[in-house]
């Protein structure tokens, strides 16, 4: 299933031009003459890794993850963007069943950009899971651990400074992940505490760190983790209300994506 690796710059000028969708995918319209932006690889790789168990070597999510580190380092995105077509309407991977093996479709924006055929046995059954479009959307039977909703987090409300309901509301998921009573040095939990006590001395929102710097790959930072349960989500959205002026929780923030996966996978069973 190998695709397309990204081009190559040759000179002074061509070196700052993008990795665009349209280098290295059969995509058409405004995609095509889109920059492959860091978190849309992201995207790829966590929705490839539930679907198929891991990233597929010389697979989209490698090709779009080589596109993107490429772009980062030639000054022409930065490492928290997104492309608008990967937020708006998602990144998905989805399977079908037939006799004698699956076939696998992956897509950004509603575009395919990679599907392969894997041969073994089948019982005739779909699935699909999907990160962006404001939300994340697993069938088939497949179930969204906590650090899979952490990272939709990253995307549904990446752009917001991280303040101390924020981390409170993480620090009890990885609690609930990884089942251990502390916070693991240099994990998800301790970024979020520090961003949250650094961005209470910092004036201009610009300059704070964001859920999108802290969540990005949370699944992978994670020691452990688990399929996302009511029992979860309840512990998670009362982190977060507690240490709310407000009493509330954030629309798409942790609480509210924590609580979508584990309504999914209660919806699943």
């Amino acid at each position: 299933m190998s695709q397309q690796q990204p081009r190559r710059a040759q000179g002074n000028e061509q070196q700052q031009e993008p990795v665009k969708y349209g280098d290295v995918f059969p995509v058409s319209g405004e995609l095509a003459s889109k920059p492959i932006a860091p978190r849309d690889a992201a995207m790829m790789q966590s929705a490839e890794s539930s679907i198929l168990g891991q990233t597929q070597k010389g697979g989209p999510a490698s090709v779009m993850q080589s596109a993107a580190t490429q772009n980062v380092r030639a000054g022409v995105v930065d490492r928290s963007q997104v492309t608008a077509a990967a937020a708006d309407q998602g990144v998905t991977v989805s399977e079908t069943d037939l006799p004698g093996g699956r076939v696998v479709s992956e897509a950004v924006g509603g575009q395919v950009v990679g599907s392969f055929v894997q041969p073994g046995s089948a019982q005739g059954t779909t699935g699909q899971v999907a990160y962006g479009g404001n939300d994340i959307d697993i069938g088939g039977g497949g179930k969204i651990t906590i650090g899979e909703a952490l990272e939709a987090t990253a995307i549904t409300a990446g752009d917001k400074p991280v303040d101390q309901s924020d981390a409170a509301a993480i620090q009890a998921a990885e609690v609930r992940a990884t089942g251990r009573n502390v916070i693991t040095p240099g994990g998800v939990a301790a970024a979020a505490q520090a961003a949250a006590t650094y961005n209470t001395r910092v004036t201009r929102d610009e300059d704070k760190t964001t859920l999108g710097d802290v969540l990005t790959d949370a699944a992978l930072k994670l020691p452990a983790d688990k399929e996302a349960t009511p029992r979860d989500a309840e512990g998670v959205v009362g982190a977060e209300m507690r240490n709310n002026p407000n009493l509330a929780t954030h629309p798409g923030g942790v609480a509210a994506s924590v609580v979508a996966a584990a309504r999914l996978n209660q919806n699943n069973d």
